[in-house]
């Protein structure tokens, strides 16, 4: 990813790399692909193709258009790097009997086909970080891609997602797509290379960890700085500047609410803390121009000489975010579809003023925390601008309800809980002996 790595990877060659971590030792074995390969497998593949599938982004009268490019850069950039690192994983498990391996996301798709071709004993575990969409949506990809996606994940012995939906999903596309036989109630794959095991695994956050972050005194500073600016209400959203995420319908649902509501103008702020993302494939980069023309249009529209209804900040930086969780009235994640969406667990924990959590039906998340949350469609405009009057009048009695059956919910949960049940069914594939 830096210079710095590439030296280091090059120094080492296949021998692990000590690196220290929080306070422990990690074993770590920096892989190198080709430029160009990597450049083809990264920002023509796995992002503007792959993660526009998952995420159900394409304008499909307009793109995607599968040509020769593509077609090239599936062979020669993302079948490349996902050998690369597959060829290092069977190095490092040389010598060792039924190893187990595991995988994450949708840039390593085929790489377990690879692995399990060279090591029918391991075992092979896959999670998938981004939901997983309805079959019709991979019908974009060429039918022989399309197979060594399928038939790449299932060389695994366990696929994990976030949730049950995109179980169904995932089983939905095996069946309807590949012809294989499924077992809705199992949760099975039976296929020529053998039995896939799909399980949801929803992914949960460090609240303790989390809360000591707060305590720190860049984000006390922070918090300082924040409430000597503030308004009566503070509407809050902290996202990557990516298209999922669904700003500008956000950022048009609030201007709809200060037409419909004038009672809030000067007595609202809308902090919409933004972080850089993949700001080398073009369709980001001109994202980003369309919110920041947005956030001037709504600005000019309903702003003053002392307020601005709209404070946009695209920068990184965690104490600044901290800070703001802490203090917002509203949380708004309007994500058109997101995996799990961390934001929607990780902020209410630490607030420190019941604020009320805007929850779009379609991330993650939702299947968990959303009894607790203002339900919202990503898509229904006039719903998130209900759901932002809804959540600023609230009684304090009910924002005091929702506040504690999410912090309930959310606490109920750590990430050693997440490790556990992946390994508890490592444990039973390894019980059950050699499945292929």
């Amino acid at each position: 990813m830096s210079e710095d790595d590439v030296e280091v990877a090059r120094s080492a060659g296949d021998r692990p790399v000590e690196v220290e971590l929080g306070g422990i030792d990690y074993r770590v074995v920096l892989v190198e692909s080709d430029p160009e390969a990597f450049d083809q497998f990264y920002n023509v593949i796995a992002n503007p193709i792959i993660w526009f599938i998952q995420h159900y982004l394409w304008d499909l009268s307009n793109a995607p258009d599968i040509r020769q490019e593509e077609l090239d850069a599936w062979t020669d950039g993302y079948e490349v790097v996902n050998r690369d690192i597959a060829r290092a994983v069977v190095e490092q498990i040389e010598g060792r009997e039924r190893p187990l391996v595991m995988l994450h996301d949708y840039h390593l798709y085929t790489a377990p086909a690879m692995i399990r071709e060279a090591r029918p004993d391991a075992i092979l575990h896959h999670f998938v970080h981004i939901p997983w969409s309805q079959p019709d949506s991979w019908l974009v990809l060429p039918a022989g891609i399309r197979k060594r996606i399928y038939d790449g994940l299932l060389a695994n012995d366990i696929i994990g997602f976030h949730t049950s939906l995109y179980c169904r999903n995932f089983l939905a596309g095996c069946e309807q797509l590949m012809g294989y036989e499924v077992d809705y109630d199992a949760l099975t794959v039976t296929h020529p290379g053998g039995r896939t095991m799909v399980r949801s695994y929803p992914l949960s956050i460090d609240a303790a960890r989390l809360e000591r972050a707060a305590e720190a005194e860049e984000v006390a500073a922070a918090e300082e700085d924040l409430l000597e600016r503030r308004r009566d209400n503070l509407i809050l959203r902290v996202d990557r500047a990516d298209l999922s995420k669904n700003v500008l319908r956000g950022f048009t649902a609030f201007d709809t609410f200060l037409t419909q509501h004038p009672e809030f103008l000067e007595k609202v702020t809308f902090v919409a803390h933004l972080q850089p993302s993949r700001e080398d494939v073009p369709e980001y980069a001109e994202y980003l121009e369309r919110i920041e023309a947005l956030v001037a249009v709504v600005n000019h529209r309903h702003g003053t000489t002392d307020w601005m209804p709209i404070d946009l900040r695209v920068y990184e930086n965690f104490h600044d975010a901290l800070a703001r969780y802490r203090h917002f009235d509203l949380l708004m994640v309007n994500s058109i579809f997101d995996g799990m969406n961390l934001v929607a667990k990780e902020a209410p924990v630490i607030n420190t003023r019941n604020g009320v959590l805007m929850l779009s039906e379609n991330t993650g998340a939702h299947e968990e925390i959303g009894e607790f949350a203002l339900t919202v469609n990503p898509f229904d405009i006039q719903e998130q601008a209900d759901a932002i009057h809804a959540a600023l009048t609230m009684s304090p009695e009910e924002r005091a309800r929702r506040a504690e059956g999410l912090r309930e919910v959310i606490l109920s949960r750590t990430p050693g809980d997440w490790i556990d049940e992946q390994m508890a069914d490592v444990e039973l594939v390894a019980g059950q002996g050699a499945s292929r």
